[in-house]
């Protein structure tokens, strides 16, 4: 039997934290264990957690905060050290139905029988009023005569895709092995992108229609920071410019490195009118190191980041 890990980044939301856990707890198909990572919250979650007495539950509370991308990093690198065989990765505002893991497994059995590789399943995400959210971009593949080959796979209840979300993610262990682990130094927004397109050169994920997740908190739609009023998020703007330049630098033709650089432009300008400076600012400054950036791929046997560590590792019923 393939061993499951099912891991949980947090930070700051004990209450949806709790919601996202008991859905875990409540699957028809029973993970072998669950991690939480906390990413250095300093809120009431760990002690929400000391009162927990799940069983094969495991906490890490990381030194610091790593931002999404480090905990995500640490979170595969803990699971896979623990033996698992595939990792179901989410954040904690994620809400799987009670039949989304066992749907996510069918699927991977039904692709393995009929001989066809996948380098990760994925549910298919609904805010809490049944719009779709987090949609992965279907695989454009083309077959041997010039078609695209992604609904060959209808008929197994998949969609062949490429780009896709940390949004209840079914990684097999191989696809580690071969290709490393999110990169850390991505730290928010963006590295989910960059990790599922890399894993996706050779062979594509797939997501699947009938597992299903409510991805809490997404109404408001795709990000915008023309439309953005939390000072808290603001500041990581800079990070999704300078990401989105990388990976389209890494996974794109010129001209679509182009096109996206004259949108940002055209974004200061558009900021400087409105007499938003700040913003201007912050876009600015991503497009800049948009240009520098260029961080390392990191594989399951590399060291570490110092940051990355974690301060403190417990089961809760021990606590």
């Amino acid at each position: 039997m393939s061993k499951v890990i099912a891991v949980i980044l947090t930070y700051n939301r004990q209450d949806l934290l709790q919601l996202c856990l008991a859905a875990i707890y409540s699957q028809t198909c029973i993970c072998d264990q669950v991690i939480v990572v906390d990413n250095a919250s300093d809120d009431h979650t760990q002690e929400m957690l000391s009162k927990l007495d799940y069983s094969n539950l495991k906490v890490y509370l990381l030194s610091q905060n790593v931002g999404a991308a480090g905990g995500f990093n640490a979170g595969f690198r803990l699971a896979y050290k623990e033996g698992a065989d595939y990792i179901w990765m989410m954040d904690d505002d994620v809400i799987p139905e009670p039949f989304a893991l066992q749907r996510l497994i069918e699927a991977d059995n039904t692709l393995d029988k009929n001989g066809i590789d996948r380098a990760y399943l994925i549910s298919t995400a609904f805010t809490e009023n049944g719009y779709v959210t987090n949609s992965p971009s279907i695989n454009k593949k083309i077959n041997h005569i010039g078609y695209k080959d992604w609904p060959k796979f209808a008929q197994y209840g998949v969609v062949s895709v490429d780009r896709a979300t940390f949004v209840s993610i079914l990684v097999p262990r191989g696809t580690i092995d071969r290709y490393g682990l999110p990169i850390s130094d991505m730290f928010i927004w963006g590295e989910d992108t960059e990790y599922t397109l890399r894993i996706t050169e050779d062979v594509p994920g797939f997501v699947v229609g009938a597992s299903k997740v409510i991805h809490l908190r997404q109404e408001k739609g795709v990000l915008n920071i023309i439309s953005e009023n939390s000072e808290v998020r603001l500041k990581y703007y800079k990070h999704l410019i300078r990401n989105r330049i990388f990976v389209t630098k890494k996974y794109r033709p010129a001209h679509v490195v182009v096109k996206i650089m004259c949108l940002d432009l055209y974004m200061i300008l558009k900021l400087l009118r409105r007499r938003q400076l700040k913003k201007a600012g912050i876009v600015t400054a991503g497009l800049v190191e948009g240009f520098l950036f260029s961080p390392e791929i990191e594989y399951i046997d590399s060291p570490v980041k110092s940051q990355c560590l974690p301060l403190r590792i417990y089961k809760c019923e021990s606590l």
